[in-house]
């Protein structure tokens, strides 16, 4: 089988198990480490410590994978037609979170994809990646021609705008590679405006010490930062404001064909109050297998207590 067979065939197989988009990019190191040195260097990082680690392998596949040659990009849609609720009795989860827990869905595709790429090339050896692994994933989205990275940070693509996950495999075949597209943000600022805290600092850069999605999912500490505190906007679990302004999100996004990613039954459009008296036992069932847990019940409750905190000081 010719390298370009090889390469139609695996496309063809990604789609067929249901990735949205894929393509493939050349194994090498990452062609400039300035932004994200420079990210890590003030700090933006936030308690994010891990995005120190591994900056090797981080910048490197063939580090983190020796004998690394190609990088297969892969993309899954998990837009849903649910709106987001505007209440202000309302608690806001991020779209991502609605439903199962990505990783799972996105590891289990990565590993039939994987099977079938060494039923076409038994020589085929590789490993999967989704953002847990110290990879960038929207870098190679980008090289692999996937789409670009906006200045919201969040890579968007022509026919579907940013509502997607991201994951890799890199392999030890040569393939055919793709080439990366334009970035097509051109003088559009609307994502910068509208974000509340102001957390993208300058186009393609975010300051997660200021971002709403980090503030309520990764960080740790009991209280907020006080010029921040005040500025959830009801969102007690991630943050979307930066992608529904997006003019590719609202004139490209469709709906995923995943049902996986679609509103677990009362999380959606759940009473702040009642989101308050939540026990830690119904935490765990209601978000068994959600994203949720990510942030734990703790995390959780102090999110909802701040976005009430917003309400009761008037």
């Amino acid at each position: 089988m010719t390298k370009t067979e090889l390469t139609y065939r695996i496309k063809s197989k990604a789609l067929e198990i249901g990735f949205d988009k894929v393509g493939f990019a050349k194994a090498d190191k990452v062609a400039s480490t300035s932004l994200l040195e420079r990210w890590l260097t003030s700090g933006f990082h936030g308690t994010m410590k891990w995005m120190e680690s591994y900056f090797d392998k981080r910048t490197d596949p063939r580090k983190l994978f020796p004998g690394a040659r190609s990088v297969v990009s892969l993309a899954l849609n998990y837009n849903t037609p649910h709106p987001i609720p505007n209440d202000p009795e309302i608690g806001k989860i991020s779209r991502y979170a609605w439903g199962d827990d990505y990783h799972d869905i996105m590891k289990e595709k990565l590993r039939h994809l994987l099977r079938e790429i060494q039923s076409l090339c038994p020589d085929a050896e590789g490993k999967s990646c989704v953002d847990t692994s110290p990879m960038m994933d929207k870098y190679w989205a980008t090289q692999a021609g996937i789409g670009w990275q906006g200045k919201h940070t969040n890579v968007i693509t022509k026919e579907i705008g940013s509502w997607v996950f991201l994951g890799e495999i890199i392999l030890n075949i040569d393939l055919d590679f793709d080439a990366p597209i334009s970035d097509f943000c051109g003088t559009c600022n609307r994502c910068i405006e509208a974000c509340p805290t102001q957390a993208i600092t300058e186009p393609y850069v975010v300051d997660s010490n200021k971002c709403i999605s980090y503030l309520t999912i990764e960080y740790r500490g009991e209280a907020f930062p006080k010029q921040v505190e005040h500025q959830f906007n009801n969102w007690i679990y991630g943050c979307d404001i930066c992608q529904d302004v997006c003019p590719w999100n609202i004139k490209f996004a469709e709906t995923t064909s995943h049902e996986q990613f679609f509103p677990r039954q009362n999380n959606l459009n759940r009473n702040l109050k009642d989101w308050e008296s939540l026990s830690e036992d119904e935490f765990k069932n209601r978000f068994k297998k959600s994203p949720v847990k990510r942030t734990k019940y703790t995390g959780f409750v102090r999110n909802v207590k701040q976005v009430l905190s917003q309400f009761r000081k008037f």
